[in-house]
């Protein structure tokens, strides 16, 4: 008798996935070793090879992997489950300064800045606050350069026996936005649902004082949300400038609107890709602006009482470095980072001095670095570099430029570097370096913190590391010098700073804090 047929269990097709895995490895080693890609684009190029190779496995799975149709299914339906619980628990909130996604879980909601403060310590009286400082009224301090005038109170460097603290810390509005203080108080901008805000805080306390609100809104996955420029004081005024390109002029005590122009219409401005970003420049009794219009209208000066334009000048697009005066040359001149050039403006005119062609195409958003009485550093990252540029008055007067050097080591994507003694500091794709100013080689590069923002107090450098830590180092020719770090926030942190003495206002996209830094006895 004939026995009943049995077939033959079918056996896993193994190898083709091994060999996805293998070439997989070799393509991510490849990708991560290559010389000629910035770090942002092998970090863009590993994700892809990744999701490339996890739907190649999906596909051998389903079609070669030779075991029954059932189990197939049933495999689908699991990864199918898996990727919807992963959409259903967390979400993109936006990426690291390296293009890396941050995921968040969907059950942390959104935060907003509702004036409700959390104490750490004993908090300061409005007149320590303040103190006999010059304050910090604009970008980057009063030089608008990330160096700190000398303050009456020295920083201790032992942070492990006098660590610093959190005054108070509350939620505020999304926002790249950093302060500016001034008399106990102190100003920033933010996001409310539709809303961009301007609003003003009590330093000591952290209680907001007023609101200013327009009805605009700039949000991405990439760029995230809310205003990226920082406001400047100016008298009884301050000056602001929102994500869509809304420039505020408003009174400092109440926050009622003392003029307001919109560049995307007044200027025939296009809204860069990451939104406006610079913060205004107050001088001579202007507001300066880096709007990017057509027509002769990149830079556009307006009158500080009226909002009247009183000059418009360049045909570059804005990129999200923000205006700077100097003396170059001998010559006063309004400097602006454009999408494309370091260009220099006749502060009264308007009129472009000089143009200096720079860029790969990728943002620029580091401030140029005067250097001596003829010199400026610009850098940038995105596998761009740093080039010092110097600046030469000719017989007639006029200008002209020329490059001294151009270097790949010093690659400055969102914080502003600094020279000292013959160097440059300054991160390197998140890494701090040295640079010889000589001829732009590198002395060191050591210390990753990320993207973070910095400014300069003699020979210290207190940097705000985008991982929310407080960093105090010394740098020198020889080496970072780490002193201490403390943690205030636990996300990601792009903002500026902002230094009244010994007290740092901190914050990023969720949270502000005021930090008391151990004094020097």
């Amino acid at each position: 008798m004939t026995a009943p047929f049995e077939p033959r269990p079918r056996r896993l097709r193994l190898w083709p996935a091994v060999v996805v895995v293998l070439v997989s490895v070799v393509a991510i080693a490849v990708i991560r070793t290559d010389a000629a890609k910035t770090f942002q684009q092998r970090n863009l190029s590993t994700l892809t090879a990744a999701a490339i190779t996890l739907g190649v496995l999906l596909l051998w799975w389903l079609f070669v992997s030779g075991i029954r149709w059932k189990t197939r299914f049933i495999g689908l339906l699991w990864v199918l489950a898996v990727i919807g619980g992963g959409v259903a628990t967390f979400r993109i909130r936006g990426v690291s300064g390296d293009l890396v996604p941050i995921l968040e879980p969907r059950w942390r909601g959104w935060h907003f800045g509702s004036g409700h403060v959390a104490t750490g310590s004993s908090a300061p009286t409005t007149a320590r606050a303040s103190g006999s400082e010059v304050g910090f009224p604009q970008f980057l301090g009063p030089n608008r350069d990330g160096v700190l005038p000398p303050l009456s109170r020295a920083w201790s460097t032992n942070w492990t026996s006098h660590p610093p603290e959190v005054v108070w810390r509350h939620s505020i509005g999304a926002a790249w936005s950093g302060f500016v203080m001034a008399d106990g108080q102190a100003w920033t901008q933010e996001q409310d649902g539709e809303d961009e805000l301007v609003t003003c805080y009590e330093l000591a306390t952290g209680k907001r004082v007023w609101t200013h609100r327009d009805a605009a809104r700039y949000a991405t996955t990439i760029a995230g949300e809310g205003p990226r420029g920082t406001p400047t004081l100016a008298g009884a005024r301050v000056v602001t400038l929102g994500a869509t390109g809304i420039l505020n002029c408003l009174d400092r005590a109440t926050g009622e609107t003392r003029w307001s122009r919109a560049l995307q219409t007044d200027l025939s401005a296009g809204l860069p890709g990451w939104g406006f970003a610079g913060s205004p420049l107050v001088t001579d009794g202007k507001v300066v602006v880096i709007a990017g219009g057509r027509n002769e209208r990149s830079v556009a000066a307006f009158d500080l009482e009226t909002g009247a334009v009183r000059w418009t000048g360049g045909t570059h697009g804005a990129s999200y470095s923000s205006p700077l005066q100097v003396t170059l040359a001998g010559v006063m001149q309004v400097l602006a980072f454009n999408s494309s050039h370091l260009t220099a403006h006749d502060p009264n005119t308007g009129a472009v001095l000089w143009d200096h062609p720079f860029g790969n195409g990728q943002p620029h958003v580091a401030m140029p670095v005067v250097l001596g009485t003829n010199r400026v550093l610009i850098s940038a990252g995105y596998g761009m570099g740093a080039e010092l540029v110097e600046i030469t008055r000719r017989a007639d007067g006029s200008l002209t430029n020329g490059s001294v050097w151009l270097s790949k080591k010093l690659k400055a994507k969102f914080s502003n570097p600094f020279a000292r003694g013959g160097f440059v500091y300054g991160l390197d794709d998140g890494i701090l370096a040295c640079v010889d100013l000589r001829d732009g080689t590198q002395r060191w590069k050591e210390g990753r913190y990320g993207h973070g923002q910095g400014l300069v107090n003699g020979d210290l450098f207190l940097l705000m590391a985008e991982s929310g830590d407080l960093v105090l180092l010394r740098p020198t020719p020889e080496g970072a010098g780490e002193l201490g770090r403390f943690r205030v926030f636990s996300t990601k942190t792009w903002n500026p700073i902002a230094v009244t003495g010994n007290w740092v206002l901190v914050r990023n996209d969720l949270e502000a804090a005021l930090v008391r830094l151990p004094e020097r006895p």
